[in-house]
């Protein structure tokens, strides 16, 4: 099974530390949700500068993965980056002096409420009722104001498998907020899309060390797979 390519002496300092590279043997499906972070056409349509060719490539992976988990038991929820027209989301640190008047004025119109760049990308598959929570800051918690917590809490969620993009900016700052607030927390390494595979690299070794787990694709449905082998054993008596 394909294992994200971690430099060996990362390896090593990891499994001296906790005895195994990987932190999560197992995960309960019904107590585990897919958190999929900003696929909002903002972040895939070609022609736009805020896009990213790698997160039009993870889309396959992604509802590979909701599929999974949905027939296993499991939750998919969404999260969105809103950024107007509320004064409340307009967030004036990044966009008018961190990026600039120009990149920054495009980047809070396309993630707008209304805009065409704010909503889910439509080759990803969600099904009516999946929450869709929405954020107006790089991580999912606090940008919320509470409402991600809340929704996975409703639903007895105890583990995220986070994906979507981009990977060092809000999937880094959701999963990180997400183990502060004691969720089992896996990043799934072929289903979060960043600027560059050193981008990638650096977020899953530091997140792999210090804050959850870091997981291919392949490895989360063989766990699923094999927990619904073991289900239906049971069931046969």
């Amino acid at each position: 099974m394909a294992e994200y390519p971690f430099p060996p002496e990362l390896v090593e300092r990891v499994i001296q530390r906790r005895g195994r590279l990987h932190c999560f043997d197992d995960f309960e499906p019904r107590r585990t949700a897919l958190l999929v972070v900003d696929m909002q056409t903002g972040f895939l349509k070609p022609e736009w500068p805020t896009s990213l060719a790698s997160a039009r490539e993870i889309v396959p992976t992604i509802n590979r993965l909701a599929r999974a988990l949905r027939e296993a038991g499991g939750q998919v929820v969404w999260l969105i980056s809103t950024y107007g027209p509320d004064p409340a989301d307009r967030w004036p640190l990044l966009f008018d002096q961190l990026m600039g008047a120009e990149a920054g004025g495009f980047f809070r119109r396309v993630l707008s409420e209304g805009h065409e760049g704010h909503g889910i990308w439509p080759a990803l598959e969600r099904l009516p009722g999946e929450p869709v929570v929405a954020k107006n800051r790089f991580g999912g918690f606090s940008g919320s104001g509470g409402r991600l917590e809340a929704v996975l809490r409703a639903r007895g969620i105890d583990t995220l498998l986070v994906v979507g993009t981009v990977t060092n900016v809000c999937c880094e700052s959701t999963a990180r907020e997400a183990a502060f607030a004691n969720f089992r927390t896996v990043m799934v390494s072929d289903a979060n899309a960043g600027r560059s595979e050193q981008d990638n690299l650096v977020t899953f070794s530091t997140f792999i060390r210090a804050f959850g787990d870091v997981l291919s694709s392949e490895a989360v449905l063989a766990r699923l797979e094999a927990l619904a082998r073991g289900a239906r054993a049971a069931a046969r008596g």
